[in-house]
Parts: C-alpha cells; sequence; structure tokens
C-alpha cells in the first residue's frame, strides 16, 4: 500500500527538466518500471517536452518486453500518455484525434484494472492522471473523466485510509487531495466537504492544508482551482538512484 501511495504522489508531481537515463537503466531490474518512466511523463506533461514523452513512451514498450509481469501498471503509464497526448489534440482543434488517442487511454487504463497482478499502481495512476486531466477535457466526456479520477481514488482511500495519519506529507497529501477534489468534481459534496475537513487536520501547516483552507473559506473557489499538486519532489530522482546502484552489484 505504501507503494501505491508513493505511486500516486510522485505521478503528479516531479519537477522538470530531470536527468536524463542511460538506456542500459531499463534492464536493472532494481529499478521499477515507475521509476524508469514517471520522469519522462511528467516533463511531457508539465512542460510540453514531447521528446521526453516520446522516451518514455519507447521505454514502456521495451519494458512490456522485458517486464511483462509488469504489464499492468506500463499500461497504465501508456494511457496517461495517451490521454496527454488525447488533451493535446483537443485543444488544438483535432477531434479525430482526440478520439483516437482518449480511446487508447481508457482502454489501457480498463485493461490494466482487471490485472489481478502487477497491478500495484493502477489506481493511483489512474486516478492521478485524470485528477490533471480531467478538466482539459471536451464537455462530452469530462465528468466521465472525473468519476474515473474518483473511483481510484476512493480504491486507494478504501486500501489507505485507514493508515493516513502514518503516510509521509508528500503521499497523504497526494491521496487526500486527490479524493477531495474528484468528490467535489463529481458532485459528492457532503463527501467533499468532509475529505477536506480531513485534509486540514490531517496536512495542517503543509501547502495542501493552505489551500484546503482557501476552500473552506469560499467554496465558490472549488470548480477552478486544484487541489493537488502542493509539494514537489526535486528533479534528477532516477539519476541519484542509478548513482547509488552502481556502487552495488546488480545480484545484491
Amino acid at each position: 500500500m505504501r507503494m501505491l501511495c508513493g505511486v500516486l504522489a510522485a505521478l503528479v508531481v516531479i519537477a522538470v527538466p530531470a536527468a536524463q537515463s542511460p538506456d542500459d537503466a531499463l534492464s536493472d531490474t532494481r529499478l521499477s518500471v515507475h521509476t524508469l518512466v514517471r520522469e519522462d511523463i511528467f516533463a511531457g506533461w508539465r512542460s510540453d517536452n514531447m521528446s521526453r514523452l516520446e522516451r518514455a513512451e519507447r521505454n514502456i514498450a521495451r519494458l512490456l518486453e522485458q517486464r511483462p509481469q509488469e504489464r499492468p501498471n506500463l499500461l497504465a503509464w501508456r494511457s496517461g500518455a495517451a490521454v496527454y497526448r488525447a488533451v493535446l489534440a483537443h485543444e488544438a482543434g483535432q477531434p479525430n484525434e482526440f478520439a483516437r488517442h482518449y480511446a487508447d487511454g481508457l482502454a489501457g487504463f480498463a485493461e490494466a484494472a482487471r490485472a489481478t497482478s502487477g497491478n500495484g499502481g493502477v489506481a493511483a495512476i489512474t486516478g492521478g492522471t485524470m485528477a490533471v486531466f480531467a478538466d482539459r477535457l471536451p464537455e462530452t466526456v469530462r465528468a466521465a473523466g472525473w468519476t474515473l479520477a474518483y473511483d481510484n481514488y476512493a480504491q486507494l482511500w478504501k486500501e489507505q485510509g485507514a493508515d493516513i495519519e502514518k503516510l509521509p506529507v508528500h503521499h497523504k497529501g497526494e491521496v487526500l487531495s486527490g479524493l477531495t477534489q474528484s468528490a467535489q468534481r463529481t458532485g459528492r459534496t457532503e463527501e467533499a466537504a468532509r475529505h477536506l475537513d480531513t485534509m486540514l487536520t490531517v496536512l495542517a501547516g503543509t501547502p495542501y492544508a493552505s489551500l484546503a483552507q482557501q476552500w473552506k473559506a469560499d467554496p465558490s473557489i472549488a470548480a477552478t482551482t486544484n487541489l493537488t499538486c502542493r509539494n514537489c519532489h526535486t528533479p534528477g530522482r532516477l539519476e541519484n538512484r542509478i548513482v547509488a546502484l552502481k556502487e552495488k552489484p546488480a545480484g545484491e
């Protein structure tokens, strides 16, 4: 469960640009698939760096061959890239391209959700992707996008809610903020209010609580502001991890 939450936290807050990773890192099984692809995914998402996004997609394709047991997690990351491409197509006035990419993304998320193993990060990646992009979807599918986000955050909450106060600030902040915002966006007003109060208590003194207090003071801003992404990682996490692992033989 800690891993799930960690994936969610990383999903929407990686700072960019991050250091480039050597291609041979893909063969080092000490590095999780999440560590290997997320920095490039976020470089695309957060700074429109399409070369980094394309590299992530290539690496996902390679990892699907090298680590078939991780297929659900990799499908979820690939689907996140597809949803981003769909959003770009929509904003560029390309409805056919939007429909193609968005259908690919939804199909990948659905397949990943059906898996019974290799799926430790699927709910976090799916929920986080939709929390980032649902407000940028066409109005005809926006509500369904937020419903998908909510369903996945609700799953995370079911698994982690009892221990939420024990988790690191970054992890519990992303779970609670994503759950609160997706509840608000899907019309679950009372539930959103409960989770907002939990944020104010559990995350007191953090950037998450600061914006939560603004929502509490002025509910009218909730529909146009984002609770997530309040606490960013430093860049270069993959590079630092690779350097550390070089000190150890791959068999250790």
